[in-house]
This record gives C-alpha cells, structure tokens and sequence, in this order.
C-alpha cells in the first residue's frame, strides 16, 4: 500500500491518495482536483473510491466533483445532510477497494459525524486517515459546528483520539488533513510531516494526560479566532460542488478599476508588499500572494462582493485564482497586470512609508492620551498575541476586526505592525483605503522584543 500525500500549503491542509498499484483511494480532496487527477496518472492508478472524513469548514471539496468524473463511490458519513448521492457509511463499516480494506471509524469532535478510515492492504500494517481528528501533536479545534456545543465536542475529541490510540497498532501510521498551518487545528499542534499511534502517545497532547478536564479546559482557553468564510464552507460542500472555472479572468483598464473601486468592489493586489507600498492604485487592498492570501481574502473581504485582482503577471493571477476557488471565491470580475502608475488612469497612485521597529518615532504618544495629531502605534495581532507582549502604550485591534473597528481607532498618524510584517501590510491597505495617515512596520516583533521595547498585559 502507498500513500501520496497531496500538499495544499496555503491553507495547511493536505489531501491523500492511497493505492495498492492498481486501484486508489482518495481522501478529502481539495476543489481543484486537476492535482489528483494529474497524481492518478503519475502512479498509474484508477481512482475506485473517494472518501471524506467531514464536511469541511476551511475549504469547498473536489470529492464529488472526482467522483463523479471517475463513476466511483463517494463515501460520506449516514449522518451528513447532503443533497447529492453518496455511498453513505458508519462507525464499523468496512468497504473493498482493489486490495485494501478500508474500515470507517466514528471520531466526532471536530464536527459531529466526523468519521476517519483505516486502511489495511493484507497482512500490512494499516494506516488511518484522521482528517480533523488526531493531528501531528494535537487535535482538531472543536469550536466550529456550534460555539454553543463546543465543551461538548472538545469532550468528545479527547475519547476519539484515545480510541484510535487504543484500537490501532502503535506502528500505524497517522495521516491527518489538518495540522499545517490551518485554522481547523488547535492546541500545541507540533506541525510535523509525519507521525505514527506509538509516537503520537509520547506528544499527542490529547494523548499525554489523562485528566480529560484539564485537557478540555486548556483546548478550549486556546482557541483562537477562524476565517469568517469558514461560515460559508459547510453549506458549499453539503450541496455537492462542481468544478470550478479556472479560465482567466477578462482584463481590465484602469478607468474600470477606477470605477469599480468608487462603487465599493474588492480590488486586491497581489503584488510584494514592499512594491504595494511604494505605489499602489488608490482604494485597491494589499494582499500579498502567498501562502496565506486566500485565508485573509475569504477573511476579510465581505462574502460575495465583486472581486478583481492586480498581478505582476498573468500567473500570478493564475495562482491567486486556483487559491480563491479553494474558499469557494469562484468568479473574478476581471484581471489587470502592469505598474500602479499605468493602472492608476487620471488618479495619482497611493504610497506609505515603511520602517523597522529601531525606527519608531520619538513623538508617539500612548494611544490612551493621544489627540488627533499624535501618532500613535497600532497592533494589529490578535489579542492573545498582545496579552503575551507588546508594546506599551500601544493600540490593538485584531486585522479581522480591523474594517469593523474603523471608527474606534485614534485619530492620527498610525504605525501598524503585527508579529511578521504580513498582516500589518494588509492592515495598512486597508488604512489608506479609509483615508487614515498610516506608517507601515515592515519588521519582524521580535526585534521589538529584544530591543526591550515589549511588555506583558497580565
């Protein structure tokens, strides 16, 4: 039996194929399934059976759109509501693919009917497919069905992680979909490539204690915030999504950005944000292709609002757009590529300055005394991040409040930084979009750190 493991870097998830030489199982597959699909006729195999081990809430799936194109049975839990046919299975289940067995076994927590597989091949060790279940360290957040059931849940994940502990071999391999980077994890996640039962119960920390309330206690105490699209996703993936298209988007001149701006679309620019920086088309929002660029356009942009993009080039709006139907962002109103300047038409093209941390000015005040002619700093962190350090005197409001909060922010000049540079760009995209006097810190906060500029909150 072989694995394939099919890396989705930009939200931290990783779809898997299994097969025996001849025959494959996929699992939990992303939207664009042009990768499976090219992966199935690298190894020679047909795909006999695709499998999920949840209705996802951090990206639309490709499980039945594959299914479809290749006629075989798509496995999803009895317990889901979809609209569409499927092979439906239970806790217990055992399903024939080629060679291998695949056995469904009932781990909610992550969502209700969550479910993950083993898969054995003879007389081999299995594997398990643990989807947001038992991840490399940790487990899967469990405030994502209903914040209202989410002690529940978390309850529930810390019996599942120990069933599959207790009812697999340690030398069975464990091959999570979250856990690498995506908001769909939580706890102390070590992010590993790899990890088996046996090695899981040395790190695992749903696996190391056995005070279950101590352990709900502290998943849930670090919880932090998720994309607001995830809010969208179920309902996308209960209804069985088609193939995305993915020919380009028309072009677009500048006195259309113009007007599309003026009439409050999304503009986004996918551009470095040392170039967004230095000369950007006014109004348009800085979101730096990258890996965690659909994250914060699904997070940040309301749902459905028209979307165009600026590029450098052609394939970076490729990129940008094969990550955008990932999220369930499908139609792109238009693509414009070329220098701010040219795409900029009769309106001037927007700048900011940059600086580092050694840079801040002597004149900002503390943003509690500040009138609307200080300068005043802006974290734009969340607000554990802040609570752990920061710097005194300092605002916060987190960037996925960033839009909402407008009104409360001081009125002067803002310096923006957040822990790498990534967010603050964004932040300060969006600041000179609102009109607002805003200095933008390129730098990473530990320099700020160890220059003693810090403090902590509690």
């Amino acid at each position: 039996m072989h694995v394939e493991v099919i890396s989705t870097e930009d939200l931290g998830d990783r779809s898997y194929l299994v097969h025996d030489g001849t025959s494959a199982v996929v699992v939990d597959p992303q939207r664009d399934i042009d990768r499976v699909e090219k992966a199935l006729a690298q190894h020679g195999v047909t795909c006999a059976m695709v499998v999920e081990t949840h209705i996802h809430n951090d990206y639309v799936s490709g499980g039945y759109e594959l299914a479809q194109r290749n006629g075989c049975p798509y496995v999803v839990n009895a317990d889901d509501d979809v609209s569409f046919e499927r092979h439906a299975v239970r806790d217990g289940d055992e399903l024939t693919v080629g060679n291998m067995t695949v056995r469904a076994v009932s781990t909610p927590g992550h969502t209700v009917t969550h479910l993950s597989y083993v898969i054995t091949e003879g007389d081999e060790t299995p594997a398990v497919f643990t989807g947001g279940s038992l991840l490399y360290g940790s487990v899967g957040r469990t405030d994502l069905v209903d914040a209202a059931r989410t002690d529940e849940l978390t309850h529930a994940q810390f019996h599942s992680a120990r069933r599959l502990a207790t009812e697999l071999p340690d030398a069975t391999e464990v091959f999570p979909t979250h856990g690498f980077g995506s908001f769909c994890s939580s706890g102390s996640a070590t992010g590993g490539d790899g990890g088996t039962i046996g090695e899981e119960k040395q790190r695992n920390d749903a696996l190391t204690t056995d005070d279950e309330d101590a352990f709900v206690e502290k998943l849930i105490a670090n919880l932090t915030a998720y994309p607001a699209y995830y809010a969208h996703m179920g309902a996308l993936n209960s209804s069985g999504p088609t193939a995305p298209d993915m020919s380009p988007p028309s072009a677009v001149e500048a006195q259309e950005l113009r007007t599309r701006i003026d009439a409050g679309e999304w503009i986004v620019d996918l551009r470095d944000r040392t170039a967004y920086a230095s000369s950007h088309v006014h109004g348009s929002v800085g979101i730096a292709l990258g890996t965690q660029f659909s994250t914060y356009v699904g997070w940040l942009m309301p749902w459905g609002t028209p979307l165009s993009l600026i590029g450098e080039t052609s394939e970076q709006v490729a990129d940008a757009q094969r990550m955008l139907v990932r999220i369930g962002i499908d139609e792109l109103q238009g693509a414009a590529t070329g220098s701010a300047d040219e795409l900029s038409g009769d309106t001037p093209a927007s700048s900011y300055p940059r600086h580092t941390f050694a840079e801040l000015s002597d004149g900002i005040v503390s943003a509690d005394e500040a009138d609307e002619t200080d300068a005043v700093i802006l974290d734009v962190r969340r607000e554990d991040e802040y609570d752990a350090q920061h710097i005194p005197g300092a605002a916060n409001v987190p960037l996925h409040q960033l839009l909402e909060r407008l009104n409360e922010l001081p009125a002067g000049q803002l310096w923006v930084h957040c822990a790498s540079g990534y967010r603050a760009s964004i932040a300060a995209s969006l600041l000179d979009r609102a009109g607002r006097d805003v200095v933008f810190i390129d730098d990473d906060f530990s320099n700020a750190v160890d220059a003693g500029m810090t403090t902590h909150a509690h």
